[in-house]
């Protein structure tokens, strides 16, 4: 069988994948604290053969190039565009960090900030119904939230003119980015062995936060639709390679008659 169906059929597919995922990037570019997706190639190669004496063992061994897969997909963890909302239970990170939730299961999740809320238990969490792993109580009669960028959380009751410390929130930073799985609503989840290293915020230059601000999508318009006019061209080359190889069929097939 002609090499050069299989080499174009995988071109054909991760090309298709990157548009996929070049699609997913512009469709959440109004989503807030949205991270830009990524695909990560490799090379195939066809089988070597095994030598099966001590002088072919002795010659260098080659792999012809069989085509390209995607190895990985990744997120661009770059700081999106700070919106000033005015909403003091809106919060941002700027900089690198997230901040831990509860997931359902009781898991941890990572989140990059958004609208939080107070349930009906009294605990800070997200809007989402998610509570903060520092499981910050907010005590009743406590009208205004003052979250400071070191974290330091803060509460004032109505007709009171002292502030009350409601508690402190930590920043978190994974040994390795990649390792994180996204799941619906914005939130993150760190593979099995990840290390999650904890952090004041502003600690040696490292994220802060911002109250009354949320982080826009990193997703740039230019750059995808860059990235997919180079997609469309590369998926182009390769179903030439798969006309040029039905090309060759033809003409094999032809000489037999």
């Amino acid at each position: 069988m002609n090499g050069a169906f299989y080499i174009g059929a995988t071109g054909l597919e991760v090309q298709q994948r990157n548009l996929d995922t070049i699609a997913q990037n512009v469709a959440n570019i109004n989503t807030r604290t949205y991270k830009r997706a990524e695909q990560r190639f490799a090379e195939l190669v066809s089988q070597v053969a095994v030598p099966s004496s001590p002088d072919e063992l002795a010659q260098p061994q080659s792999a012809d190039l069989a085509g390209v897969r995607i190895s990985r997909t990744v997120r661009v963890f770059s700081q999106g565009a700070l919106n000033e909302t005015g909403k003091p239970l809106d919060l941002a990170i700027s900089g690198d960090g997230f901040v831990e939730v509860l997931g359902p299961g009781g898991q941890a999740w990572l989140w990059r900030g958004g609208s939080l809320k107070v349930d009906a238990d009294g605990v800070l969490g997200t809007a989402d119904g998610l509570q903060l792993k520092t499981l910050i109580q907010v005590p009743d009669g406590i009208t205004d939230i003052r979250i400071g960028r070191d974290g330091r959380v803060q509460g004032l009751a109505q007709g009171d003119e002292n502030l009350t410390e409601l508690g402190q929130l930590e920043l978190v930073q994974p040994d390795d980015v990649d390792r994180l799985q996204p799941v619906d609503g914005g939130y993150y989840l760190a593979d099995e062995g990840t290390q999650l290293r904890s952090y004041l915020p502003g600690e040696t230059g490292q994220g802060v936060f911002v109250q009354g601000s949320l982080e826009a999508s990193n997703v740039d318009i230019s750059t995808e639709l860059v990235s997919m006019l180079l997609t469309q061209r590369a998926y182009g080359a390769a179903a030439q390679v798969v006309q040029a190889g039905d090309q060759l069929m033809s003409i094999a097939n032809g000489l037999r008659r």
